[in-house]
């Protein structure tokens, strides 16, 4: 099988630091206007103007990269499917901000073992890799990018977080929230 992963809050313990930064961010360099929209992507929840988004990206997502670890699970599982023969292909935005956040990640994969059978960095069409890489199964945090693949009957495991919307599983999406059994 053919299995799609997604980097940030799948494999990458990143949506916590993420959300603590932001709210930082927001008070000590913005208007401490709090959460003014509900929207998945952070810099979109705050009433900053494109600077700011930008600002807190540089000054943030490095940081986040470096101490951001290997969620819990995600390890043991991942090299279980290996040894099933399971073709594990990453398919990540990550690295539209900068080079650097893929080197760091990298790294982080190399300290922990974990191997890949190919990349795909600074990935915004996940649809269109999925259907050349012929992915049976795509794992990602993202509520969009999991309906996308749900509409175009692509099995997907919708891992959602702490600000993710609760989405109607079907034949093609399951939801959890850890790399065990739970939803």
């Amino acid at each position: 099988m053919n299995i799609g992963i997604d980097v940030d809050a799948v494999l990458l313990d990143w949506e916590k630091g993420l959300l603590t930064m932001a709210e930082i961010f927001d008070i000590d360099e913005c208007r401490g206007n709090g959460k003014v929209n509900k929207t998945y992507f952070i810099q979109n929840q705050y009433d900053w103007t494109e600077e700011e988004k930008q600002q807190f990206v540089k000054k943030y997502f490095l940081i986040l990269s470096k101490k951001a670890n290997i969620m819990l699970g995600a390890k043991e599982v991942i090299q279980k499917l290996h040894e099933m023969g399971h073709k594990l292909i990453i398919i990540s935005t990550r690295g539209t901000e900068t080079n650097e956040m893929i080197d760091i990640v990298i790294n982080k994969f190399k300290e922990e073992n974990l191997e890949f059978d190919k990349y795909f960095w600074k990935e915004n069409n996940k649809l269109k890799i999925c259907k050349d890489e012929n992915i049976d199964i795509m794992i990602d945090d993202s509520p969009s990018t999991c309906k996308k693949m749900e509409d175009n009957k692509i099995k997907t495991i919708y891992f959602r977080g702490i600000r993710g919307p609760k989405l109607e599983e079907s034949e093609y999406l399951k939801e959890v929230n850890n790399w065990g059994r739970s939803v």
